[in-house]
């Protein structure tokens, strides 16, 4: 099975997930695509921001900004997070860069890359230009439970839901973000940690360690799983918590770690 990546990292989701898929039998990496994410119209993207804005308010935005340290550094202290280009440059395999995700410069480097299907590692909205090019289109990983926790930060909003439980789902791409068929999804339990934080980034890491085993399986097992995907159904879109959201949060963590520690 011959793929191609793109992201917007070097780091996190593909950081940890290229070593596996390079030492796959039966997955061949034809290239790796990395996303600068410059704007490809800068207008457009500054009002997307002021309408986020405005929607959770600045000090929902602001608690946003906090949190990203969550599913990044703290992630790297619980499972081993590599930097891909530098794994590139060490295992010849091609890797280039790109403007923005959509781009011409994108489209023109899966054409030139005629891979089987393309895997999208931590990506936004992905243009139906670029996903159809891989004979198979494209999969992304969406580190949630799928359909119910569409475009959501992973673990946060279960917990605001009083969930225990997470999960990954690896779904075809379409033209919406996270609407695709599911190939494979899987469910853990939530380990609680001491505080908040120390839980989304052990979690977070536990995910990466369980859905690079599905993604290997899928793209080994591809008739199998490719032909046997299923419609999602209706679901929930979610942005980033508003101040009050997340401290509704904080009150359903402690309720939920107190329950934990009580079996």
């Amino acid at each position: 099975m011959k793929v191609i990546i793109l992201t917007t990292s070097v780091y996190g989701t593909t950081g940890h997930h290229l070593p596996a898929l390079y030492a796959a039998s039966g997955v061949d990496i034809a290239m790796v695509v990395v996303s600068e994410g410059q704007a490809a119209n800068r207008k457009k993207q500054y009002l997307k921001r002021i309408r986020k804005i405005l929607t959770i308010g600045l000090r929902g935005a602001m608690n946003g900004v906090r949190m990203r340290k969550w599913y990044n550094e703290d992630v790297a202290k619980y499972c081993k997070i590599g930097d891909a280009e530098e794994f590139c440059r060490q295992h010849h395999i091609p890797f280039k860069r790109v403007p923005f995700t959509n781009s011409q410069e994108t489209v023109a480097l899966f054409q030139e890359a005629n891979a089987d299907v393309g895997l999208s590692l931590g990506n936004g909205y992905i243009s139906k230009k670029v996903f159809s090019v891989p004979k198979f289109g494209m999969l992304n990983i969406h580190h949630e439970v799928l359909p119910e926790y569409q475009n959501a930060q992973s673990i946060l909003w279960q917990i605001y839901n009083g969930s225990p439980e997470t999960g990954y789902t690896i779904h075809k791409i379409d033209r919406h973000i996270d609407t695709g068929e599911i190939v494979l999804q899987e469910k853990i339990p939530i380990v609680f940690r001491k505080t908040l934080e120390d839980t989304v980034a052990y979690n977070y890491a536990r995910l990466f360690d369980a859905s690079v085993i599905g993604l290997v399986r899928v793209l080994q097992h591809f008739e199998q799983y490719f032909s046997g995907a299923k419609h999602q159904g209706k679901g929930t879109s979610y942005t980033t918590p508003s101040y009050r959201q997340f401290r509704k949060m904080e009150r359903q963590f402690e309720q939920l770690k107190k329950q934990q520690n009580e079996k």
